[in-house]
Order: C-alpha cells, then sequence, then structure tokens
C-alpha cells in the first residue's frame, strides 16, 4: 500500500494517526480496535459493520469556530470481499439547538484493495451547533473500514496554517480523568452506593455506545446517589464548561425517569452550593446523550461533578462523561423577513363571506354560518391595525362538541413567516349550558406541537374579547390554528378571527412622544453669584448621572463573587432583587435551621453600591413552593409557623427592604389559604404592614401582561386586589412578573391600562424574554421596556437577570456566560443612553440656560474665562418648568 501524511501543526483532531490506540475515536455501531504496520505506524480497523453509514466518529465541537473554512484529508483503505472497490465519505453529523439533526457531505472518494487512498474536503459551520461530530463511513456491509489518519486543519488567508485557539483548542483537555473507563474505575466512586465496570450487562442486551466499558451506580437508596468524580483543582472560575454525558437505566421495573448531572462545590468557609447542569429523560431502553453548562464565580475548596436522580433501587449506567471549556457561540444573525406584510390577516375568508370555505371542523364538531356577531374589530387589534373596515357580524357557530378541543380549523402553513411576531385577535362567545366559566383558546398546531395563541374565559352570553400572539423560529412542516377549550356539549361562537405580523417598530414613535412627556420635564438654571458681563455666554455642560426611575435586576448570591458581574450590574442597574435568597425555603430549609447569611451579604453589597432593594418573597402560595417541612405541620401549627416567619423576617429587616412580594402567585397557588381559610391573605398583609410600615407590599403573578392566561386575565388581578383591600391590606403596589413570549405592545398596554384603574404603581418585578437569535431577543425586550417606560402606571422595571447560566429562562441572557455582551444587552444599554439627558450651550442674557431632561440626579459643569465649576441638581416630577437657582 502506498503511504500517506499530512502536516499536522495545526491538527484539530486528537490522536490522528491512532498512535493513542482508539482514544477520541468511537465507532458507530460497531467495532473496531488498532492494527500495527510496522515502522511504528497504526492504523484503525472498523468491522462488523451492518450498515453503510457505520464507521468511526470523533466529536469535534470544542474545536471548531462558525465562520472559518476547514480542509480535511483523511487516509483511507478497505478490506474483504469485494470486486473492485468501495466508496469512502467525509461526513459532519451537527447536532441543533432545537433537537434537529443535519448531516454535512465534506468528501468521497473510491478506494481499492490493498492501497491507501485520500479522502478530501472542506467545510464552514455558518452558525454553531450544540455538537460538531467528524466521520468516516461508506463502504457497503461487511466490507471493514481501515482508517490510517485524520488532518483536519483551517489554513488562512495565505494559505499557510494557522495556529491558534480556533484551530487548537488549547487548555482544551477534558476535565474529568478517565472518561470513558478505559483505565478500569481509576477516578471514580460511588456517592452513597457502589459502582462495578463493565463490557455488558442484561446477557449482552446492554453494550457500550461508544468504548468498551460502562460503569455502573447501583445499591442505590436515595435519589442522590450516583456515581462521582472530584474535579477540586482542574476548573477555572469564571469560565464556562459544557458537559456531555451518554447514560441509561437498569432494574427496579423502570423504564423511564429523570437523571441528572449536578456539581457540588464547598467554599472554604464550607458554604456549599449544588449547581444542577443537565437533566434528561433516561430509559432502560438505550443510551441517552445529556448536555448542559455551568460556569463557577468564585474559586472553591473542593468540587464534584456526580449522576443521580431515578429513584432508589434503579441503577445509573454511564458510558461516558466530558467537561470541556464551552465553545463560544457565534453571534446569531439578524433574521431577514421579506415581504412582511404587517397588518394583512393571514386567515383565509375569515369575514365568513364564503361560509365556511377555508375552514374545517376539528374532530366530530359541526359548523354553522350565523349572524349576530359584533361589526367591530376587538379594541386590542385596533390598537394595532388602525382604522380597519367593519367586520361582517357573522359568526361560526360550533355544535356537537364532544371534547374540549374540537372548533373550527384552518391550515396555515404557507402563510407564515419565521421570526415575526404574530397578534391574534377573535370574538368568542359560548353557548348556554355551560356549568362555569368556560376557558377559550386559540391554539396552534405547529409539527404536532401545541403552541399557544392566547386565551379568555367566558361565563356569560357576552362576547369576549381574545387577544395573543406568538412567533415560530423553525421551519415548521405543517401549522394548524384552531379554536378551542369549552367542555364537550357546549357550543362554541367565533368571529373575526384575525392573524397578522405586527411592525412593533411602528408603535416606538409614539411610545417615544408618550416617554417625553411623563418621563421628562422642562429645567431653567438660573445662575447667580458672579459678575454678569462673565456668566454672559458662559459654557454650561449638563450631564446626568442617575435616572431615578427604577431600573434593576434579579441576583444570586453566587454571583456576587464575580467582580465582572459585579461591574455590569453596579453601572446598568440602580434596584436589585434576590432570586432566592430571601424565599422561606431558603431561610428556613429545616424547621429552627436559619440562614439569612446569603441576604445580608446581598443587602451589604446593595448598600455600598446606593442600590435599592425589593424584598422576594415572604409566602409562596403555590404548594409545590413551600419547603416539605412546612406542608407538613398540622393547622395550628403551621399558623404559629406563618406567624413566626413574618416576625423573623420582618423584624430583622426592618426598613431596609423597599417592597415585599408578601405572597407570590395567589392567583395560581392556594396552600395557605386552602390550609388556613380565606382570611389569612389579608392578615399576612397586615402583619407585615405593622411589623415594618415602611415597605410598599405588593401582590406579584405572572402571565398578567400577555392575554394566555385566563387564571391571572387583569380583570381577575383587579377582583383579587380589590378583595384584599375590602379586608383591609394595605395593598400598595401590583407587580407583574413579565416572563413573557413574543410580546406585542398594545397587549401589555391594554392590559396595563385595565390594572391602572387602582392607582397602585405597577411594577415588572421580573421581566425576561427568550429567544435563540439575540436580535429577535433584543427587540423583545425593547418592546417591553419602551410599553413599561412610557405608561403612566407603571413604576419601575426588574429584569430577572442578565447573565448566561444564571438565569430562570434559556436564552434570555443579555451577558453570555464569559462577560460578551450580546446584541441584547447592546439593547438594553442602548436604551439606557437614550434616557439619560445631556445638554451643553451658553448662559443668555437672562442669566439662564433651559433644557428638557429625564427626571434623576444632574450635574452641571460652568466656565467662564475667570474659573470653572461644578454643582450637583435633581429634576423630580412635576408638570410646570423646574427652575433651579444656582449659586456661583
Amino acid at each position: 500500500m502506498a503511504n500517506s501524511s499530512g502536516s499536522q501543526g495545526s491538527n484539530i483532531i486528537q490522536n490522528h494517526n491512532f498512535s493513542g490506540g482508539m482514544r477520541s475515536w468511537h465507532p458507530i455501531c460497531c467495532e473496531s480496535w488498532v492494527v500495527s504496520a510496522g515502522s511504528g505506524d497504526c492504523y484503525a480497523v472498523v468491522t462488523n459493520r451492518k450498515e453503510c453509514w457505520q464507521g468511526l466518529e470523533q466529536d469535534i465541537t470544542s474545536r471548531v469556530s462558525p465562520g472559518t473554512t476547514y480542509s480535511v484529508s483523511a487516509c483511507v483503505g478497505v478490506s474483504g470481499s469485494l470486486q473492485d472497490s468501495a466508496d469512502v465519505l467525509a461526513t459532519l453529523r451537527l447536532e441543533h439547538q432545537d433537537g434537529e439533526t443535519t448531516y454535512k457531505r465534506i468528501g468521497i472518494t473510491s478506494v481499492s484493495k490493498e492501497r491507501w487512498d485520500k479522502v478530501e474536503g472542506s467545510f464552514s459551520l455558518s452558525s454553531m451547533p450544540n455538537q460538531v461530530v467528524f466521520y468516516l463511513e461508506g463502504p457497503s456491509p461487511g466490507i471493514d473500514l481501515l482508517i490510517k489518519s485524520v488532518v483536519i486543519t483551517c489554513p488562512s488567508a495565505n494559505g499557510k496554517e494557522r495556529v491558534d485557539r480556533e484551530c487548537i483548542a488549547a487548555g482544551d483537555e477534558n476535565i474529568i480523568l478517565n472518561p470513558i473507563f478505559d483505565d478500569g474505575l481509576n477516578n471514580w466512586a460511588g456517592r452513597g452506593c457502589k459502582i462495578f465496570l463493565h463490557d455488558s450487562m442484561a446477557d449482552g442486551k446492554i453494550v457500550p455506545q461508544s468504548g468498551k466499558y460502562f460503569a455502573s451506580a447501583a445499591e442505590r437508596t436515595q435519589t442522590w446517589n450516583g456515581i462521582q468524580q472530584e474535579v477540586t483543582g482542574r476548573l477555572q472560575r469564571k469560565r464556562a464548561y459544557e458537559v456531555t454525558a451518554l447514560v441509561r437505566i437498569f432494574g427496579n421495573n423502570v423504564s423511564s425517569t429523570g437523571v441528572q448531572i449536578t456539581l457540588w462545590t464547598q467554599m472554604p468557609d464550607l458554604r456549599e452550593q449544588y449547581i444542577g447542569i443537565a437533566k434528561v429523560q433516561a430509559t432502560d431502553k438505550d443510551w441517552t446523550q445529556m448536555q448542559g453548562k455551568f460556569l463557577l464565580n468564585s474559586s472553591p475548596s473542593k468540587v464534584i461533578i456526580y449522576i443521580e436522580g431515578p429513584p432508589a433501587g434503579t441503577d445509573i449506567l454511564v458510558n461516558s462523561l466530558t467537561v470541556r471549556h464551552a465553545a463560544k457561540a457565534a453571534p446569531s444573525p439578524p433574521p431577514i423577513i421579506e415581504n412582511p406584510a404587517f397588518g394583512v390577516n393571514i386567515i383565509e375568508n375569515s369575514d365568513l363571506n364564503n361560509g365556511t370555505n377555508g375552514w374545517f371542523p376539528l374532530g366530530s364538531c359541526t359548523l354553522n354560518i350565523q349572524t349576530g356577531s359584533p361589526h367591530i374589530l376587538p379594541p386590542v387589534a385596533r390598537d394595532s391595525l388602525g382604522p380597519h373596515e367593519p367586520l361582517s357580524g357573522r359568526y361560526i357557530l360550533v355544535t356537537n362538541r364532544t371534547d374540549t378541543w374540537m372548533g373550527p380549523a384552518q391550515m396555515i402553513t404557507d402563510k407564515l413567516k419565521l421570526f415575526l411576531t404574530y397578534q391574534v385577535s377573535t370574538w368568542v362567545r359560548i353557548g348556554s349550558g355551560a356549568s362555569g366559566p368556560q376557558n377559550i383558546n386559540v391554539a396552534l398546531g405547529v409539527d404536532n406541537q401545541w403552541v399557544n395563541g392566547g386565551q379568555v374565559e367566558a361565563n356569560d352570553d357576552r362576547w369576549h374579547e381574545l387577544s395573543g400572539s406568538f412567533r415560530i423560529e423553525k421551519q415548521p412542516s405543517k401549522v394548524m390554528v384552531y379554536i378551542q377549550g369549552p367542555a364537550s356539549g357546549v357550543d362554541l361562537m367565533v368571529a373575526g378571527v384575525q392573524i397578522f405580523p405586527v411592525d412593533r417598530h411602528a408603535r416606538f414613535k409614539h411610545l417615544k412622544n408618550l416617554t417625553d412627556k411623563l418621563r421628562k420635564r422642562d429645567v431653567v438654571l438660573k445662575f447667580s453669584g458672579a459678575d454678569s458681563s462673565s456668566l454672559l455666554d458662559a459654557t454650561v455642560i449638563v450631564k446626568q448621572t442617575q435616572n431615578s426611575f427604577p431600573f434593576g435586576s434579579c441576583i444570586s448570591r453566587t454571583n456576587i463573587d464575580n467582580e465582572d458581574f459585579v461591574d455590569f450590574f453596579v453601572k446598568n442597574f440602580n434596584w436589585a432583587v434576590f432570586g432566592n435568597e430571601l424565599k422561606w425555603y431558603w431561610t428556613e430549609p429545616q424547621k429552627g435551621n436559619f440562614n439569612y447569611r446569603d441576604a445580608d451579604e446581598m443587602l451589604d453589597l446593595c448598600k455600598n453600591h446606593g442600590i435599592e432593594t425589593r424584598g422576594h418573597c415572604i409566602f409562596w402560595e403555590v404548594e409545590s413552593m413551600v419547603q416539605s417541612w412546612v406542608r407538613s405541620l398540622n393547622n395550628n401549627d403551621l399558623m404559629s409557623a406563618v406567624q413566626n416567619r413574618l416576625n423573623g423576617l420582618l423584624s430583622r429587616y426592618k426598613g431596609k427592604f423597599n417592597h415585599y412580594d408578601v405572597n407570590n402567585e395567589m392567583l395560581h397557588g392556594s396552600f395557605f389559604q386552602g390550609r388556613l381559610g380565606k382570611d389569612i391573605r389579608a392578615n399576612m398583609f397586615k402583619t407585615a404592614h405593622r411589623l415594618d410600615p415602611s415597605a410598599s407590599l405588593f401582590v406579584n403573578d405572572y402571565h398578567v401582561e400577555d392575554g394566555c392566561d385566563p387564571k391571572s386575565c387583569p380583570e381577575s388581578y383587579i377582583e383579587q386586589i380589590l378583595d384584599l383591600q375590602e379586608q383591609g391590606s394595605p395593598v400598595g403596589g401590583i407587580g407583574i412578573q413579565g416572563h413573557i413570549d413574543s410580546p406585542v405592545g398594545p397587549i401589555v398596554s391594554s392590559a396595563l391600562d385595565k390594572l391602572g384603574i387602582l392607582g397602585l404603581p405597577i411594577w415588572f418585578t421580573e421581566l425576561d424574554v427568550s429567544s435563540v437569535n439575540e436580535y429577535v431577543r433584543a427587540d423583545d425586550l425593547e418592546v417591553m421596556l419602551r410599553e413599561a417606560f412610557a405608561h403612566a402606571a407603571v413604576d419601575g422595571i426588574m429584569l430577572w437577570g442578565f447573565w448566561e447560566l444564571f438565569m430562570s429562562r434559556d436564552n434570555a441572557h443579555l451577558v453570555n456566560a464569559e462577560g460578551d455582551v450580546n446584541e441584547a444587552g447592546k439593547r438594553y444599554l442602548a436604551l439606557r443612553k437614550e434616557w439619560s439627558s445631556h445638554a451643553h450651550g451658553h448662559v443668555d442674557e437672562q442669566g439662564e440656560f433651559a433644557f428638557r431632561g429625564f427626571h434623576g440626579t444632574y450635574d452641571v459643569t460652568i466656565v467662564t474665562t475667570a474659573k470653572r465649576t461644578t454643582k450637583s441638581f435633581v429634576v423630580d416630577e412635576g408638570e410646570s418648568p423646574l427652575v433651579v437657582s444656582i449659586s456661583l
């Protein structure tokens, strides 16, 4: 056979010539081993191949970057019963964030027996998927594939190989020692259980997916029992790591259960932290891949990674575990949407002039056309569309409904465009015979997945407005819209269905005008105390140093160990709320075992930087969020525990928190009310006010602003607040959490208008938006911030975090894990700059300088021929011009 070699200086393939055996390589559903060819050369034999696609693969995710062109050259051969030659292919398998798998062909060559040949090609990635796997495949089943070497390089523009972080992942070694158990169980240990090494189990039915061995964690008596490895000293702080594992389960008659990867850290002061990295539903049928990311803000004295989760008696099987520096994802490209047709209804025959054409019954129900529905568009649709033709007054009557999901449906697959935000609007009504309120929903079936387009609760024979929104970010093969919801046997009426893309930026001019009127004030600076001749034409420089409007964020105790996080936080926010550290399950996880240390340290940080704080939360009404020892109390002891909680927390922090969320999410939970009676909620408010009269006491709930949850529509929230006030509760503010998807300004504004009639300050208390595409995420965030800042009833905005890996929602961050500000973060900073005033000019003949500025604190510098003077002043709210006298 002829020999083949290549320059290895920048080869991103590990163990490229198999001198390290099969290290880093994995057979794909076949077998492989390394053969010595003499003179120190080796080659891999891939055998027992049952399919053409079976071959040898290597994960190169952490060693490639988008936008770079890579050259591939592999020295390959074939062996076996073949007449002439066989094709060998080089291929990439790309696992994307949405779960989709795609394949990229790199090169193909025809190889004859008894000789080596080259398969060559190149590839480039436009964006970075979750996983990039290179593999060689191709010969017919039964033909062995021989591989002598693989070279993947990234040449620079001048043709020379480039050796840098993109080509060679310097320091990218796997943090885990013995990751595929080829060294037995060395470096591994059982966490509260025993571990064993296997090459197969269950009479050969369970074999490794890769490598020769796998490990099992057996004799487990607790869910936290599993297999672990200590990685102390191998991790760097403020560095993002990606974790990948292959797992399955065995025994105890459990066919499917949750398995998770957890990181346990202990600080020198013995403070412990558990970081959930990844979770997956594992089965006893096949190996399942887990992936996740984490970052350490501090330098723990001890770190252990372990796999846990299944019920006691169920074994955890682990084929591999890797921990590597996470490759930085490529920035999202801004979506390009051609001919968006803003405001154009995509529903066919919406006015029903052509009977039921375009519509079909979902299920066995019956559709008929009737007259007598409203002739005007629903109000929120009018806010988006402006003047519009009257509706026809015809509606679809849906009868013979034998299930809740039955109703009128329409296919809209070809009418949708990716990344556009669609507003949903329709009139709905229910027939007689309903026992209680009925939930009506506009739903979308997107490739058999349910997407919520809006919901409303109907409890009488009136026509109700239903509003909502949605966005599709992945190309679907089939999309159906349908209206559903009432109980079987209840007739449904639907009129004037509108689904149209909204031009969200077109509304911004209107919002800017509202903002200027609401958040700014005319200011006249009157200068005195200096020679009038020297003052005339003196230079005036006005700079705002602090906006008085609260822009805050959620933070956690571990965040404040990261100086980069703290720097961004104190520069760009003036309020804080603690994610967990003030919640009852955190401050008293076991009865009488208190932890106020975390909250104390966070309060100290905020105080040192002049940042105001919200107290979240005293109680949480959702039962699953109440710690087990509290749930297990009898009613008398529970009442005592509630009083102790109020006394302990409010007395300790009297005067230190400006707000408290008293009993979180009372529209969605009823644990305390169900156990202690209707009066308990009002008593919580009254007792909290007595213990700390200086704090404003808030209600706080989610989905109030987006039209997608009838439980928390503005009307229900208003009813709850009025009920609390009638019982004497000193409700001081309305908290809207703001965990929202594809927001539409008029829908949000309509909810704020309704809540505003109560005259209470409204705060967005936990605002976040989520999209894989950073530009879309930035647009969503801008919609929410502009709507809130332009509304007279809104007194503050709190983001529910901003740093990747430290937010409750994926793809919601403004700053990437290692400190890079993404497009959403840049949009936030641009808005904060837009909402900060600066002015300069000269003193006029009256000794004055006038400007219009946002409310807040200012420095003014006056420069005359004789001296330079700087003074501070405050612009507060007010209708008339503010006159500020400044003595020089």
